[in-house]
């Protein structure tokens, strides 16, 4: 497989595309990966802060299926957007999920557990926490902005 092949249906490697536009725009990308905030899905208006994906620029459905490079740039940027919504979120924990059975292309989510969050709300279960934050386009274009700003800050 080539290196950046795609899939013309994958709804990741639309986005890498850009047929469709990520809220706050791309807040990352090279050869290896695609960082984004996560966009509204179905009918949402709104959509938790600070939910971060990190995917692969090569359309892979499994995490086995990562060349090392293509394992080692997801693990450097996972580690580099926790610290960034640490940093400029406020958040006090982050969380990284790889689940893929909805859309088969490797992407990670990457978010952070605000303050005050109650334990019942801790892990898979953060975004559902009633009081936590949310936003539509325009709040997750600011939480996209001030993450990108933090990387080029911090590491070009």
């Amino acid at each position: 497989m080539a290196k950046n092949k795609t899939t013309s249906n994958c709804l990741v490697c639309r986005k890498h595309r850009g047929e469709f536009a990520v809220p706050g725009g791309v807040i990352y990308e090279d050869d290896l990966v695609f960082i984004s905030h996560a966009q509204l899905f179905g009918d949402e208006t709104e959509h938790y802060l600070g939910h971060i994906f990190v995917e692969t620029k090569r359309h892979i459905p499994e995490l086995a299926d990562m060349t090392e490079e293509e394992a080692q740039a997801v693990g450097l940027y996972t580690s580099r957007i926790a610290r960034a919504l640490i940093a400029t979120e406020g958040v006090e924990h982050v969380y990284s999920f790889f689940i893929a059975d909805g859309v088969p292309h490797v992407h990670l989510h990457i978010i952070g557990r605000y303050p005050g969050a109650p334990r019942e709300y801790w892990g898979p279960k953060v975004d559902e926490w009633p009081d936590a934050p949310k936003g539509g386009e325009e709040a997750m274009a600011s939480v996209a902005s001030r993450v990108r700003v933090y990387l080029q800050q911090n590491y070009g």
